[in-house]
């Protein structure tokens, strides 16, 4: 009888149990977590594409320099930038590759050159990147057998 009572007093308590209330401030705190993590990507989109002193934005600046040295790429070029890039999440390796790209066509049309170059992948990608990826870059020019001497003093800006 006594456990007829507790079940009985238990279902027709109006109030909800509180592992599931629990369970709704957890995940309430965890959305709320994600939705900041997104905010701060989106954040820094729109701080690309808001104009700087002289009218254009990053991102205008980006498609400047890729499209101006567009007829500068070869085959042998693009396969090293994609070759680059690899280590990059799926998701945002075209983003990487366009940012990348933009910085080593501004090199080689800076320098006058007639096409990008293995040596101008190698600096745009150091200028491109945070200090971070540079011990990839690193590993990757030793296993392919390049000399990154030549680039050490960008790397140890």
């Amino acid at each position: 009888m006594k456990s007829t009572g507790a079940v009985m007093g238990y279902l027709s308590s109006s109030a909800p149990p509180s592992w599931f209330m629990n369970s709704i401030a957890f995940w309430g705190w965890v959305m709320l977590g994600l939705m900041g993590i997104g905010g701060f990507f989106m954040f820094r989109k729109f701080l690309k594409v808001l104009p700087k002193a002289d009218g254009k934005s990053k991102l205008d600046w980006q498609n400047y320099w890729v499209e101006r040295s567009r007829p500068l790429w070869t085959d042998e070029s693009k396969a090293f930038l994609d070759e680059l890039v690899q280590p990059v999440p799926g998701p945002f390796r075209d983003i990487a590759k366009h940012s990348i790209a933009a910085e080593i066509g501004k090199i080689a049309v800076e320098s006058g050159a007639t096409e990008v170059t293995r040596d101008h992948c190698i600096k745009g990608y150091i200028v491109a990147t945070p200090k971070r990826d540079y011990k990839f870059l690193m590993n990757f020019l030793q296993k392919k057998e390049i000399d990154y001497k030549p680039y050490q003093h960008l790397i140890n800006k």
